[in-house]
């Protein structure tokens, strides 16, 4: 007996759940030869709002994990993203030894972020030398929420951009890849079975044009990376919304997340603070 097969639905990935857009909208995703391959939400600015509120919440439980727990959710993102390979492969659609080639450089990557998580303090923070009887510490600590556009590669440019986000503590609403979309919503399925809490990643897919402005003025997001907008236009649109609150604002060149990854990202959305404390207490 012969039977159609059950489409997947792609929906928004906003605090832990997976809701539809709150528009109704949704949007073609077609393959290399412009043929249809699925329809995916379309995400509105209340969708965006949504996102931000959800990214506040949880905030302060994220930033205020240890260090090493942060890592070991990475490293276990890691591993069910390795578990469901062939699954990432396929969708990423770019033939099977490119695909499998990308997921296991986007598992190599995460891992090495996951590695990071309880050092990077040790790196950027110091003990600072002063003329009086006191101790003076510097050690970074997280942004908040950050708004990320991330770029056209589908999986790996996109951990690239989240992951040197949480690993440091921060939150983030991540606007997917508009031409590649799925690989996202499918990583956000891993994500939601993996310790992460909910709200720490947020996807929205949709149109970049219609979402990054919104975020860019959102009050309640702390820094913006722009990694993903190739629209000089856009960029400079975003940039000037984004000072209305003096947000944090990364417009690195579009390939820049596929160099070595170094601890430049992580830098990037951390933020030094100061403490005197007298000495022998």
């Amino acid at each position: 007996m012969s039977r159609l097969a059950v489409r997947k639905t792609y929906k928004l990935f906003i605090g832990g759940a997976f809701p539809r857009s709150e528009s109704g909208r949704s949007f073609v995703v077609t393959d290399a030869k412009g043929g249809f391959v699925a329809n995916a939400a379309r995400a509105s600015r209340k969708d965006a709002r949504d996102a931000v509120v959800a990214a506040r919440k949880a905030f302060p439980g994220w930033s205020g994990a240890t260090a090493y727990n942060r890592g070991q959710i990475l490293y276990r993102v890691a591993e069910m993203l390795e578990g469901r390979r062939a699954q990432f492969a396929e969708e990423l659609g770019t033939g099977k030894k490119a695909a499998l080639e990308a997921v296991d450089a986007t598992v190599d990557r995460l891992v090495w972020y996951a590695g990071w998580s309880d050092k990077i303090t040790a790196v950027l923070g110091t003990a600072n030398p002063v003329a009086g009887p006191y101790f003076n510490l510097s050690s970074p600590e997280p942004t908040g929420v950050v708004a990320i556009a991330a770029p056209d590669d589908p999986l790996l440019g996109l951990v690239s951009v989240v992951a040197p986000a949480v690993v440091t503590g921060n939150t983030c609403v991540v606007i997917a890849s508009q031409r590649s979309p799925l690989a996202a919503i499918t990583l956000a399925e891993v994500l939601a079975t993996s310790d992460l809490p909910g709200g720490v990643v947020n996807v929205l897919t949709g149109h970049q044009r219609e979402l990054a402005p919104s975020l860019a003025g959102h009050m309640d997001v702390n820094a913006l990376d722009l990694t993903g907008v190739a629209d000089a236009e856009l960029a400079v649109e975003c940039e000037q919304a984004a000072a209305a609150n003096l947000k944090r604002v990364l417009r690195p060149a579009p390939e820049d997340w596929t160099a070595d990854p170094g601890t430049r990202r992580m830098a990037a959305l951390l933020e030094t603070k100061t403490v005197w404390h007298p000495l022998g207490v």
